[in-house]
């Protein structure tokens, strides 16, 4: 039986270990074959599927939307274009991420331009409005 160890598969694939054995229990990789030693064997399509894992998650996809992928990539006869249609929404997720974040700088940016620095931390305009809304109404 020829194969790799965890060490050399982590290596080859810009991984640590302990994401290799992460993965094992999410059935991202398959758990590999041991030797008669009791040592695990890990076939070279491993080093692929990690590949393939680590750039997924390098354009942002979930793990369980890389799950879906593998099993798309590797098991399935869905055609181009199903995987197109993951993509596009893929696109849509992270622009609502980006227009919410482009919110969140806007807000930020407005309550550090308020904020002179000096004063006591019960003046603070950033902390102030982070706290509920006082309407008078309390009681």
């Amino acid at each position: 039986m020829s194969g790799f160890t965890i060490g050399k598969v982590a290596k080859k694939a810009g991984v640590g270990i302990e994401t290799i054995r992460f993965y094992e229990r999410t059935g991202l990789i398959e758990p590999p074959p041991r030797k008669e030693s009791g040592y695990r064997q890990y076939p070279e399509n491993t080093i692929a599927r990690l590949f393939f894992i680590r750039r997924a998650k390098e354009l942002g996809f979930t793990l369980k939307e890389i799950k879906d992928l593998l099993y798309l990539r590797y098991e399935s006869t869905v055609s181009c274009s199903d995987i197109k249609r993951r993509a596009e929404t893929k696109i849509a997720d992270i622009a609502g991420k980006i227009a919410d974040l482009e919110k969140i700088k806007t807000v930020l940016t407005q309550l550090t331009a308020e904020c002179s620095g000096r004063g006591p931390v019960s003046e603070c305009p950033i902390l102030e409005a982070l706290e509920p809304e006082k309407d008078g109404n309390e009681g």
